[in-house]
């Protein structure tokens, strides 16, 4: 039986980045990663401009900070300087304006005072070339590389992108998840279950994890317990850049899953890892599409989907940190936990002053999904003693900080 860590790596060996595309830079493209280097094409700020309102002089002309000049012009943001400074003069700028030919430095409106006359009289420190304005070329020059391949498009790249001309990008596209859940037992979440019957809580949350991934999910449905049924949604599922199966692959009568996989194709890696919740849980391949096995439980498939299929998912969209991401965290309180193998337990993380910390909330095991509403984490316990003391450190998988 695999490790965790050994299953993970073997998911990574299969995972290949998908096909650049080339997208609209739109709120699609929001965390999306670069697949190419992007360039400036013109230098920023395009012109010497000024970073305050006030008065463009030459920094020479008040050595002292104080004296009166002579205005000679205004120029507002988005129009062209028409009057250059000479000795013992000034010109009127407001904010991101182009600084005009012969100042090299702008005192701020609040240290000024309009004279008649057309003049204005400076109190200030002596300025210094280059006061309150900006370089041209100072951001970026022309041919600069201002993003690399690999970068996670946030909104200040988003920004960026806009200042160099780009309303497009190449980029690693979202991931295509097809989800489909097994079992006779399964009814949609608007129905009233009748006997024996329970609500499909897996497909939605599977859906959301994979939305909180970035990637494109579908919901195929509910595979019934026969092979027909289990077929077709699985042969469906396969066009995805990964198969999800929730259910049916355990060794139970019913778990028909292994076997259909096996029959369309899909070579096996693993089935059964050393993990709980989540022991079941199958891994395999056909040509470029990653197919996962799930077990039923649903804390079994939440957890196996954050170590397993997130990471999967990261590495197909061209993330070089795919995760899972851990933080060592201090254990708040006492608590005891026997287990035979590691254990991933649902648990409160929170950021303070000093770092980390954790508390374990209270839960019944796989099936106990509402046990999850507190958490945000999952503690790894790992065999051998149960007792777990207030100021232990514990590795902890910080889900929601992905």
């Amino acid at each position: 039986m695999l490790t965790v860590t050994q299953a993970q790596a073997k998911v990574l060996e299969f995972a290949l980045q998908l096909p650049p595309e080339t997208v609209a830079l739109d709120a699609d493209a929001l965390g999306l990663v670069l697949a190419e280097d992007v360039a400036a094409d013109i230098d920023l700020p395009p012109y010497d401009k000024s970073l305050m309102d006030g008065f463009a002089l030459r920094s020479a002309d008040l050595p002292d900070g104080h004296g009166s000049l002579t205005v000679v012009g205004e120029i507002m943001a988005g129009q062209a300087p028409r009057t250059p400074v000479g000795a013992a003069q000034a010109v009127r700028i407001m904010t991101g304006a182009p600084m005009p030919t012969g100042a090299d430095a702008v005192i701020v409106v609040e240290r000024t005072r309009l004279l008649e006359g057309n003049r204005v009289q400076i109190d200030d420190q002596p300025p210094l070339p280059g006061q309150n304005m900006l370089p041209q070329g100072k951001e970026m020059r022309r041919g600069d590389v201002v993003l690399r391949t690999g970068t996670v498009l946030r909104p200040q790249e988003f920004g960026v992108l806009a200042s160099v001309g780009r309303a497009s990008a190449a980029v690693y596209p979202a991931a295509q998840v097809a989800i489909v859940a097994t079992g006779d037992e399964l009814v949609e979440p608007e129905a009233i279950p009748g006997p024996g019957q329970i609500r499909n809580s897996n497909g939605p949350m599977l859906m959301a994890q994979s939305c909180r991934a970035k990637a494109l999910p579908r919901v195929l449905g509910i595979a019934r317990d026969r092979l027909d049924s289990l077929r077709e949604l699985v042969r469906e599922g396969l066009k995805a850049s990964i198969l999800i199966l929730s259910g049916g692959v355990s060794a139970g009568k019913l778990d028909l899953v292994p076997g259909v996989l096996q029959e369309l194709g899909v070579e096996a890696h693993f089935h059964k890892v050393e993990m709980k919740p989540g022991k079941p849980v199958f891994f395999g391949t056909r040509g470029n599409t990653l197919v996962f096995g799930l077990p039923g439980n649903p804390v079994s498939s939440l957890v196996c989907f954050e170590l397993l299929v997130r990471p999967a998912i990261g590495r197909l969209m061209g993330h070089l940190d795919a995760g899972p991401h851990w933080v060592k965290a201090i254990l708040t309180e006492d608590f005891v936990y026997r287990t035979d193998r590691p254990t991933y337990y649902p648990a409160r993380l929170e950021s303070t002053p000093s770092g980390w910390v954790v508390k374990p909330v209270p839960w019944f095991g796989s099936a106990d999904l509402r046990g999850l509403l507190e958490a945000n984490a999952f503690a790894l316990l790992t065999p051998g003693n149960p007792e777990h003391g207030a100021g232990e450190v514990l590795a902890v998988l910080n889900v929601e900080g992905n």
